[in-house]
C-alpha cells in the first residue's frame, strides 16, 4: 500500500473525517489506509458492518473509524475514531488523501501530443503523450487528457475534468465540471441507428452529441453513444460503473448511480437518484421516474412510475410464450389475495 510522505495526526483525520476521538493520542500519526486485514500499527482502517466484526477483532490498524454501536469489537490497543456513518467519515478522510498518494498530472503539454486549430486551452491544462486534441475543441481550466486520450472537434471539457488514458470523446460532446472518466471510455460513438430495407441494413446518420452534467464518474471500458437527432444526457452527480453502455437518446437524472454491465437500450428515460444493480438490462422507449431501485439482473420490460425496489427476470423462451407467462406471473398476487379472502369466507360459514 501507498504511504504518506508526511502523515497525519489522529486529530487532524478527526476532523477532516467529521468523526470524534474517544480513544487514542490526538498527535499520534498514521501513515496509510487500509483495510482491517492489511492494516498495521500506523495504519488507519474502517469498520462499518457487524459482518466484518471477526477481522476487526483481530486487526493490528494503529486506528479504527467506527459507528459507536461496533466500537466494542475494537481491539484496545486500536484507537478509536467514532461516526455515525464510519464508511462516509472514512471516504472523507481518503479524499483528502488521494491526491498525496496518486497526484494528478501536472500542467503542461507533451511534445508528442497533437493539438488542433483554435483550440481553447484554459489554466493549467495536462495534455499528455500522444493525446489529440481536434479543431475547436475547448479545454476548461485544469482538465487532464492523459496519455493516448482524444478529444473529437468542437468538443466542451469542463473545468477540473480528468480524462484517463485512451478514453475517446467525440466531436461535438460536452462533459462538465470535475468529471472523471476512466480508461477505455468511448463517449459519443455513433448509436445503433440502421433500417431493415429488405435487402439489407442502411445507415441512419446519428446527429445528436452526448451532454454530461457535473461531477459524472464514468467507469473503465463504458460506451456511451451519441444521438440520433435529440442528445443522450447523463445529468450531474451521475456515477457510472465499469462496462455499461448507453445507447442514444437515453436521458439519466441527476445523481443515479448505475453498477457495472447494465445496458441501457435506446431512449429510455432513467429518473433522478435511481439505483441500477449489476448486469440489469433496460429496453428502449420506457421511462423510470425518480427513486427507483432495481435489483442485479433484473430486466426492466415496462415504465416504472412509482418509486420503489424493482426485481425480475425470466428465463429466454418462445416470445409468445414468454408474454402469456408474463401475464400469469402478474396476476398471481392477485390471484392468491382471492384465494385467502375465499378461504376466509369458508371458516366464517363454518
Amino acid at each position: 500500500m501507498r504511504r504518506l510522505d508526511s502523515p497525519l495526526s489522529l486529530g487532524e483525520l478527526a476532523r477532516l473525517g467529521g468523526a470524534r476521538l474517544v480513544r487514542g493520542d490526538a498527535s499520534m500519526r498514521l501513515h496509510s489506509l487500509a483495510s482491517l486485514e492489511a492494516a498495521g500499527p500506523d495504519d488507519l482502517a474502517f469498520l462499518s458492518s457487524a459482518r466484518l466484526a471477526r477481522l476487526a477483532q483481530a486487526t493490528r490498524a494503529g486506528a479504527v473509524v467506527v459507528s459507536p454501536a461496533l466500537a466494542a469489537r475494537v481491539p484496545p490497543q486500536a484507537a478509536l475514531l467514532e461516526s455515525d456513518d464510519a464508511q462516509r467519515s472514512f471516504a472523507a478522510i481518503a479524499r483528502h488523501v488521494a491526491p498525496f498518494l496518486v497526484p494528478r498530472p501536472s500542467a503542461g503539454v507533451h511534445p508528442t501530443a497533437a493539438i488542433g486549430a483554435a483550440v481553447t486551452v484554459g489554466r493549467d491544462v495536462h495534455v499528455g503523450a500522444f493525446a489529440t486534441v481536434d479543431d475547436g475543441a475547448d479545454l476548461g481550466d485544469g482538465a487532464s487528457i492523459e496519455a493516448g486520450a482524444h478529444v473529437g472537434a468542437g468538443t466542451r471539457i469542463g473545468e477540473g475534468t480528468r480524462l484517463h488514458p485512451r478514453v475517446v470523446v467525440e466531436h461535438d460532446c460536452v462533459l462538465g465540471r470535475h468529471c472523471e472518466v476512466f480508461p477505455g471510455t468511448v463517449i459519443g460513438a455513433d448509436g445503433f441507428g440502421f433500417v431493415d430495407t429488405g435487402t439489407g441494413w442502411e445507415k441512419v446518420p446519428q446527429l445528436g452529441r452526448v451532454v454530461i452534467g457535473d461531477a459524472v464518474e464514468i467507469g473503465a471500458n463504458c460506451a456511451i453513444d451519441r444521438g440520433a437527432l435529440d442528445d443522450t444526457v447523463i445529468e450531474s452527480g451521475c456515477k457510472l460503473d465499469n462496462l455499461i453502455q448507453v445507447a442514444h437518446n437515453v436521458r439519466i437524472g441527476a445523481h443515479t448511480a448505475i453498477a457495472g454491465c447494465v445496458g441501457i437500450a435506446g431512449s429510455a428515460y432513467i429518473g433522478r437518484r435511481c439505483r441500477i444493480g449489476g448486469g440489469a438490462g433496460i429496453l428502449g422507449h420506457l421511462e423510470i421516474c425518480d427513486d427507483v431501485t432495481v435489483s442485479a439482473m433484473s430486466l426492466v420490460t415496462r415504465s416504472i412510475r412509482r418509486p420503489g425496489f424493482y426485481s425480475g427476470v425470466f428465463p429466454l423462451m418462445d416470445n409468445a410464450d414468454w408474454e402469456k407467462a408474463a401475464a400469469m406471473v402478474r396476476r398471481l398476487p392477485q390471484a392468491r389475495a382471492r384465494r385467502r379472502a375465499t378461504a376466509n369466507n369458508h371458516r366464517i360459514d363454518e
